[in-house]
């Protein structure tokens, strides 16, 4: 790679540094908060019991539209014991020291973060990974179904939303039943997203949703799992409390865990929860202003299909092919040549960060990470490997998730953005293609 290898300040110049940092995604406190975290510490109740739990959890699954809610101490937690769940109800009950999946794989979202398929691997199970869909940036139904032609033996399904939006999810679960496989549906990032006026949540076997720092509705921490039936509820809330018996000494008869959401945390999500539909109205009009701004530029947000409504939880873009200057990403740094009219992630992202403000690289696709890299891969043409500089053309793509990492980046999606912040942000991003 010949030219200009590093930051180009001359593109930037009479840019002025952003006083208060822009920032991807922040907790939004209001005040309710508060109150019910005193109330938890006023009366006593600071354990992984209370008032504000059973509050979270009935209120949780009202707005979804499921039967209960199980609160625990994070998103990853809710997914490993719907997993677990769904292996049991498969596999039977594992033994100590094994898990439910035992070397069975499991067909799960590539494009995602890495805590959606850990527990399958927490449950002993070998992650297979299915190739994302271009027109919604979730996973390919056309993919799930070759999928299961050459691994027709898969009873589990495990499938992520993608910064808040919703893929082509009642296929996805059609076809998954039609083959007699469970669903187990990862609403971390989508709460209060929805599809065919559904919300997220709903479509999965068992479900999750996340209250981490960053959600569009937090606890600081915390998770729930969500299902229709009350004795896979009881069950999951023993398991969290380490699969306690009913006995009046400590007696022990499964695995259990330590996983159940605390008093505290369940607060802060109580007080937070009231202001779910105005974190989404916020985080809707940072995207459009951004789509509006940007939309003479050689990119693109994210395709929103037209039965999602998402939540927005974060603004992303794509970078037209023709538009990307030379770019190369090792394992942990990035090298890209600056060019007149041309930009990439990386260099959009250098220059928000010199100018104070936060954004993120596509989560790198599951198949390309070294601790999953010799799992299968299936996209709509089979079960391969792509270069990571593989690019769309039109429908056919062998490797989209590639594609999308290697042009797609994060933007300062804050709720609290000002004006004055966006503004200065969108005038970098049109500086970057200078």
């Amino acid at each position: 790679m010949n030219g200009q290898k590093t930051f180009c300040a001359e593109k930037f110049q009479g840019i002025e540094r952003l006083k208060e940092k822009a920032w991807l995604a922040t907790p939004t406190m209001h005040g309710d908060e508060q109150r019910w975290v005193d109330e938890a510490i006023r009366t006593n109740w600071v354990s992984t019991v209370g008032e504000n739990i059973n509050e979270v959890e009935q209120a949780c699954a009202r707005i979804v539209g499921r039967a209960y809610g199980v609160g625990l101490s994070c998103g990853t937690a809710a997914l490993h014991l719907a997993i677990r769940l769904c292996g049991e109800k498969l596999y039977g009950q594992a033994r100590v020291g094994t898990g439910t999946l035992a070397g069975r794989k499991v067909f799960c979202s590539d494009l995602t973060f890495d805590a959606t398929v850990n527990p399958v691997a927490y449950e002993g199970g070998e992650a297979v990974f299915i190739d994302t869909d271009p027109d919604t940036w979730n996973m390919d139904p056309v993919a799930l179904q070759r999928a299961f032609e050459l691994y027709p033996d898969v009873k589990l399904v495990v499938v992520a939303h993608l910064y808040g939006l919703v893929g082509k999810i009642d296929e996805i679960v059609k076809i998954a039943h039609a083959h007699g496989a469970l669903v187990v549906e990862d609403a971390a990032e989508s709460f209060g997203a929805t599809y065919r006026g559904v919300q997220t949540g709903t479509f999965g076997d068992v479900s999750i949703i996340s209250f981490n720092g960053n959600k569009i509705v937090t606890g600081s921490a915390g998770g729930l799992l969500l299902t229709d039936s009350l004795d896979d509820a009881n069950k999951v809330r023993k398991w969290s409390t380490q699969s306690r018996e009913d006995a009046a000494w400590y007696q022990h008869e499964e695995l259990g865990y330590n996983y159940r959401m605390s008093n505290i945390v369940a607060g802060v999500v109580r007080g937070n929860l009231n202001y779910l539909s105005e974190h989404i109205a916020q985080k809707k009009a940072v995207f459009e202003r951004y789509r509006d701004s940007l939309r003479d530029l050689p990119l693109s947000m994210y395709p929103i299909g037209d039965a999602c409504v998402p939540n927005f939880w974060l603004s992303c873009c794509i970078l037209d092919q023709d538009a990307m200057c030379e770019t190369v990403r090792g394992e942990t740094e990035a090298l890209y040549v600056a060019s007149p009219g041309k930009s990439c992630p990386t260099e959009i992202l250098e220059a928000l960060s010199r100018f104070n403000a936060e954004g993120r690289p596509i989560w790198k696709p599951m198949h390309l990470q070294p601790i999953y890299r010799m799992h299968p891969f299936v996209t709509r043409s089979g079960s391969g490997r792509a270069s990571t500089n593989a690019y769309i053309q039109g429908s056919t793509a062998f490797d989209v998730g590639a594609d999308i990492f290697r042009r797609g980046l994060c933007l300062p999606s804050d709720n609290k953005l000002t004006t004055e912040q966006q503004d200065r942000i969108i005038e970098i991003i049109r500086r970057c293609f200078a």
